[in-house]
């Protein structure tokens, strides 16, 4: 697509509102998080029973913590969308691309800039 094209009113509308409706799936998720915590908080006599009622509320919390982190990159995502950043690699500049960016919203990376990165982390560790 010419450069002209891309980030164009139309895509930028598309990818704004697909970041809000994240944004809210995450928020909306974890209202229910809180709600079904506080309902849940019934004493348990038997230990196994217990012990699965914690495992399954630890498994939430650490999904509502992934999604945490999601909705901060989202928020991000957002504000780029704002000051004309969005949909350009923080590197070099260029086009990230839509099939990338439609796979992942959040993304501030081309695919190579991404995949140096990632080898260089494979090579040299964090």
């Amino acid at each position: 697509m010419p450069d002209g094209e891309y980030m164009n009113d139309q895509q930028l509308a598309f990818f704004r509102a697909k970041l809000q409706s994240l944004r809210d799936s995450i928020l909306n998720n974890a209202g229910e998080t809180t709600e079904h915590l506080r309902e849940d908080t019934t004493i348990v006599p038997d230990p196994a029973d217990r012990a699965t009622i914690e495992e399954e509320h630890a498994l939430e919390l650490r999904t509502r913590d992934r999604e945490r982190k999601l909705l901060k990159k989202i928020m991000q995502s957002i504000a780029r969308l704002d000051s004309g950043e969005y949909g350009y690699c923080d590197e070099t500049g260029e086009p990230i691309g839509l099939g990338r960016l439609i796979a992942r919203p959040t993304a501030t990376l081309s695919l190579e800039a991404q995949q140096r990165r990632e080898m260089k982390q494979k090579m040299f560790g964090d």
